[in-house]
């Protein structure tokens, strides 16, 4: 930047130093600066003061749980950055690997970086400075002057820069999960701070040298040296020798006890690999204090890890022993055979029926085979315990049946994430090729999914995005045992060692090929298996480093099951990198269903999890999509339909198996399968009553035609539990008859400190007597009265206490409020600042109405974008929120925020500032009107007509009458002031 363009910029931050009298329409350099200004004043004076989010002064710190890793501050800022600088001590494969995606982004761009660093403490890995150094717009330079120990992040943008300096290097741990305090900061150029931030940056970036290969092939020799010294001196930890049960295992202990107690002997465990199954077992062996116990493996190496892992528990207070080919103890307290040996029958006679109180069963997806029956139905312990992380088989045996049904827990993905049980990953969803015009898609030729142009791209990737350790150990999964021949083939003709392996492999085979894969040595060892499913499950291999998918994803089950095989920790494996080629394949959308472990399946949800995931999930995990795969989920998504009969009835079965009954409504939710309002919204059915009269065969529950529809309108209306008023109505006309609206006073105020206002009782009693509904509604639900006058009060109505005597429909109501008002709890419960809506959950234009307390429904076309109510003094607001691609459309005919307090919206056609709809929106404060926003991301979804809930507004500064384009009608543009920002994650989705 020149001089005269300093001292010009210089000059205009002089002139708005009292930046509220200036006009911000006057200057882009005096808009920027003054808006830094605002925000700064926000941050460092008032934090009731309104300004940019993105402007403000933050501090940056790792919570998901609140939408924030570091590591998303920072790729957000390099996505929108013009050149950026990095200036870090340490830096770690494992800090590289989560942005390399964002750095392949920038190199394509042409958006040039700089990165200093060091080889202070010699704790930076030479691979990561290896995989920077190749990117052709990165300069990277070594300070190896003086102990170099800083923490910065500096973006340049057009008009402005960005500073994040705090306690963050660029490593794994401290960009995702350790307790970080980092400053993020917005200034111009002439800001002091940032003058003293580029000046020391660039003092020391020339006194630095160049990195290249060279230094790096040396300092490699220095970094391995000290690695190896570090590993043989390290000195075991306290907790080594004091081993307690997590969080999680104290859990499930509870959970076996409470099977115990109600008299249950035998019960099954399921956990994800790796989530310590194994010392969950040990732990609850010392609980039950058996005379005896017997822990069932199919493979003596597993036996023998059992075995370490029971003494770590234990100590010295148990005997213990191995039974298998090799090891013939028979006599220990506690014994760990193989299923081999102990089912023959000179071996498994010897012991007396009864002779184990407690017998563990690993890998029990295997029972179902005639050894392990034959074990299990000889012996009679005084306790079974079956563990697996796949129950779900694809014979005919049922697990869940062998074990009474009794599921004493399940430890899932995300919960495992959040207890750190698992090794981190990284995933990068990245687009498979397209060949001679054609993308990948469900019907493409074999000629293509082994083409070599497809081959090279293969390699390239993985090459690209790497793994963690000194040489690759992975999986690959294609779509049939022809493509996995095929391109081990290929693989090998371009110098790599792997081999195909399939169901027709023995398991002699397998488990020498798994040998070879985990092996450190090179010689006769393998770089990649190449399979089609036998990996899915049941099989333990810790030292796979990298998973390549290079299949469609067709069920999110085995898709965690296959991302599973390199969850497992192993020695100094930091992460493992998951790499999935996603074609134009029908069912991408069930990638992000499978990674959030959401079984919403809301189209908006798994729309957010795509862009945002990496800021919600657990640990140092983190979920990376190139831009054409992003848009072929999307595309998925988009033509997906949630309510399928297919999918709701695959749901189904699923937990049907599981429990070995017809699943009651709470099942659902508790098993973590399909949200049963997918149920409920199917326009065939509309009530779980009429799934399972159409589908279920055992189902021989009768209703009437007015019972099923009090079932579905409970169902369609109120059991989503939005609003807890008329769930516990209802309840009272269960139990009371009489005087109910006096007795729910009392309950709401009592369970929920909710009070009536005078518009509550109304409205409650629309609802329930059908004269909130409107349009077809109302005609569809007009026998659907559960209320009618009683004096003073009301009573159940006639024709629902007469159907209540249908035991079978009774049951129906109280499971259906039950369940609306649980979801109420877990969901609704926390209100936002005296109002019915709890903030980011999402609402239809319906709830909205019923919630607001208006007399009756409004259809949107009558809302119309927003729609004053006189009686309730409630003014929604509903903003459809698409950002156009031409930009100067998005500034003068959409709505659109300007920050993350202030919003721009539009009032309806023929409106000028003088228009009534218009002077209330200004008025509303004055006049006490509550006004509320809406929005929701994607208008033309017909499935997910929902909006966020952001919170309560008002109209601000003054109206601006314009016209709007192709047409001579006009419009104002209002602003809106939010009371409370919107979240971060939540906006960034948004306005994207």
């Amino acid at each position: 930047m020149n001089n005269s363009t300093k001292i010009d910029r210089k000059e205009i931050i002089d002139s708005i130093i009292d930046f509220k009298s200036i006009d911000v329409s006057y200057d882009n350099n005096i808009k920027i600066a003054k808006d830094i200004l605002k925000a700064n004043e926000t941050g460092l004076v008032n934090s009731l003061v309104d300004s940019n989010l993105a402007l403000r002064p933050k501090l940056i710190v790792n919570d998901y749980n609140k939408g924030s890793k570091v590591l998303s501050h920072i790729t957000s800022e390099l996505m929108k950055c013009n050149e950026f600088m990095i200036s870090v001590a340490f830096i770690t494969n494992s800090g590289v690997t989560p942005l390399l995606e964002t750095l392949k982004y920038l190199e394509n761009k042409g958006v040039k970086g700089k990165i200093l660093t060091t080889d202070y403490l010699n704790f930076s890995e030479p691979k990561a400075l290896k995989k920077l150094l190749g990117f052709s717009n990165l300069h990277i330079k070594l300070y190896l002057k003086d102990s170099f120990h800083t923490k910065g992040y500096i973006f340049k943008n057009s008009d402005h820069y960005k500073l994040i300096v705090g306690s963050s290097n660029l490593t794994q741990t401290a960009l995702t999960k350790n307790k970080e305090w980092n400053i993020k900061v917005s200034s111009l150029e002439e800001g002091s701070l940032t003058e003293g931030v580029l000046n020391e940056f660039e003092s020391m970036w020339n006194d630095a040298d160049d990195l290249t290969l060279d230094w790096i092939e040396t300092y490699e020799k220095i970094y391995l040296k000290q690695r190896e010294y570090f590993r043989k001196s390290k000195v075991p930890r306290v907790s080594q020798y004091t081993l307690k049960p997590n969080k999680m295992q104290v859990s499930a202990i509870q959970a076996l006890d409470k099977v115990r107690e109600n008299g249950a002997k035998r019960a099954l465990l399921i956990s994800a690999t790796g989530t310590g199954k194994t010392y969950l077992s040990a732990f609850d062996v010392r609980n039950f204090n058996p005379r005896r116990a017997l822990f069932i493996i199919h493979r003596e190496q597993i036996a023998k890890q059992a075995l370490e892992s029971y003494k770590n528990v234990f100590g010295d207070t148990k005997n213990m022993g191995i039974l298998s080919g090799t090891s013939k103890d028979s006599n220990s307290e506690f014994i760990f055979s193989t299923v081999q040996t102990l089912s023959k029958d000179e071996v498994l006679l010897n012991f007396p029926q009864n002779e184990f109180d407690y017998i563990i069963i690993d890998e029990v997806h295997k029972a179902g085979a005639a050894s392990y029956q034959k074990i299990v139905n000889y012996f009679e312990p005084k306790f079974l315990l079956g563990m697996t992380a796949t129950p779900e088989r694809n014979d005919e045996f049922n697990i869940f049946k062998m074990f009474d049904y009794n599921i004493a827990y399940e430890i899932r993905l995300q919960q495992a994430l959040e207890e750190d049980l698992l090794c981190p990953f990284h995933y990068f969803g990245i687009t498979d090729i397209s060949i001679d015009g054609n993308d990948l898609d469900d019907n493409t030729d074999f000629k293509y999914l082994v083409a070599d142009e497809r081959v090279n791209h293969i390699i390239d990737k993985i090459n690209f995005y790497g793994y963690c350790g000194d040489r690759v150990k992975g999986l690959i999964f294609c779509s049939d045992k022809k493509e996995a021949r095929e391109l081990s083939y290929k693989f090998n003709e371009r110098g790599f060692k792997t081999l195909a392996l399939t169901g027709e492999n023995s398991q002699n085979e397998r488990e020498k090929a798994i040998e070879r894969l985990e092996q450190d040595e090179t010689i006769n060892c393998l770089d990649y298996i190449f399979t089609v499913d036998i990996f899915n499950e049941g099989v333990d291999i810790p030292a796979v480093n990298q998973v390549v998918m290079l299949r469609p994803t067709k069920s999110a089950i085995i898709f965690v099951q296959q991302l599973g095989r390199g969850l497992r920790k192993y020695n100094s494996k930091e992460y493992v990198v998951i790499i999935d080629f996603v074609g134009n394949y029908n069912n991408n959308f069930l990638i992000p269903i499978a990674l959030s472990g959401d079984r919403t399946y809301n189209k908006d949800t798994i729309r957010r999890y795509i862009m945002e995931g990496n800021r919600v999930i657990p640990g140092c995990s983190t979920v990376n999509f190139d831009e054409i795969s992003k848009n072929r989920i999307f595309e998925s998504i988009d033509k997906a339909n949630f309510n399928d009969m297919k999918l709701i009835k695959e749901s189904y079965n699923s937990l049907k198996q599981k429990l070995g009954r017809i699943p009651k409504l709470k099942d659902f939710d508790l098993y973590e399968s399909i949200d049963p309002l997918r149920i409920f919204d199917n326009k065939n059915l509309g009530s779980y009553h009429k799934f399972l009269k159409k589908y279920e065969s055992e189902y021989n529950a009768e209703l009437s035609t007015v019972q099923e529809l009090f079932i579905e309108f409970i169902s369609k209306k109120l059991a989503s539990g939005k609003r807890i008023h008329e769930l516990e109505m209802i309840k009272c006309a269960l139990n009371y008859n009489f005087n109910l609206m006096c007795k729910l006073r009392h309950i709401l105020k009592k369970e929920y400190d909710i009070s009536f206002k005078d518009t509550t009782e109304t409205s409650i009693v629309n609802v329930l007597t059908n004269q909130f509904a409107t349009g077809s509604g109302k005609k569809t639900y007009r026998e659907c009265i559960f209320l009618e006058k009683f004096g003073l009060d009301y009573q159940i109505s006639k024709v629902f206490k007469e159907n209540l005597k249908n035991e079978a429909f009774k049951e129906m109501v109280v499971e259906l409020i039950d369940f609306g008002i649980n979801r109420y709890k877990k969901f609704y419960s926390k209100r936002y600042m005296n109002t019915s809506f709890q903030l980011y959950q999402k609402y239809t234009y319906e709830d909205v109405c019923r919630l607001l307390e208006w007399e009756k429904g409004e259809v949107p076309l009558n809302i119309g974008g927003y729609k004053f109510n006189q009686k309730t003094k409630t003014y929604p607001v509903f903003i459809n929120y698409k950002k156009s691609e031409d930009v100067v459309d998005s500034i003068n005919y959409e709505d659109r925020f300007q920050s993350s307090s202030q919003l721009i919206a539009l009032s309806k056609s023929g409106r000028t500032e003088n228009s009534d709809d218009v002077v209330q929106a200004y008025n509303a404060e004055k006049d006490g009107v509550e006004m509320s926003l809406f929005v929701r991301k994607n208008k033309d979804d017909k499935i997910s007509k929902e909006f966020y809930y952001l919170g309560k507004i008002n109209a601000t500064g003054n109206p601006k009458t314009i016209i709007m384009k192709n047409t001579n009608k006009t419009a104002v543009e209002i602003k809106y002031k939010l009371h409370t920002p919107v979240r971060e994650d939540i906006y960034e989705y948004i306005i994207s």
